[in-house]
């Protein structure tokens, strides 16, 4: 089967599930833009990227995200994940791989969910931010915009949570390549507006 098929059929298994212990309320669908964009969010919660794909809605966009690779290893889950469109990231590592594949989707007019944070965060406990660039240098050097996305941190079950969409955008660099100054600035404002995004709750 195609990646589109796998998608949609996992997409529709785990539905029933996620509508009954985590249903979402998408605030903002409509800012998705068209074509290829960066989404990215913060991510608290194993059941961030799962969310979002629910938001979004797959009658929309196939939405492709990048996880750390271990998931991707994982037995019958990985194997799923891969089959959906998930693609691993060495987080610990430069992963060329991942970046190609990631340019690859965006150029060719798809939609990457990527974390800046790289792992969860949780203010509760205190967890501090270390916000990668690796975004920001994507979006810049495919040309796409970045479209900021916040979930609360706390999720109630059987409860619906929202899932708020901000307004897209085109990362702005004095040069045409980006420098790695320039990735880092745009990381810092882009965390910024998706903190903002709370206040829409």
């Amino acid at each position: 089967m195609k990646t589109e098929s796998w998608y949609t059929l996992i997409y529709t298994a785990v539905w029933p599930f996620m509508n009954l212990i985590h249903p979402v309320k998408a605030i903002g669908r409509e800012n998705i833009p068209e074509g290829g964009c960066m989404i990215c969010g913060n991510h608290t919660s194993a059941a961030d990227p799962l969310m979002l794909v629910y938001a979004v809605k797959r009658e929309n966009y196939q939405v492709r995200p990048m996880a750390k690779v271990e998931l991707t290893r994982l037995p019958v889950v990985g194997f799923l994940l891969r089959k959906a469109g998930v693609f691993g990231v060495d987080r610990g590592n430069a992963d060329v791989s991942a970046i190609r594949t990631a340019m690859k989707y965006l150029k060719s007019g798809e939609k990457v969910l990527v974390y800046p944070e790289g792992h969860r965060v949780r203010k509760s406990r205190g967890d501090v931010r270390d916000s990668k660039s690796g975004a920001a240098m994507l979006a810049v050097r495919c040309g796409v915009p970045i479209l900021p996305v916040f979930i609360p941190e706390k999720k109630k079950f059987f409860r619906r949570t929202p899932v708020v969409f901000g307004e897209p955008y085109l990362p702005h660099t004095e040069t045409r390549r980006g420098t790695q100054e320039e990735f880092e600035a745009i990381t810092a404002d882009l965390m910024e507006r998706i903190d903002a995004l709370e206040a829409r709750i």
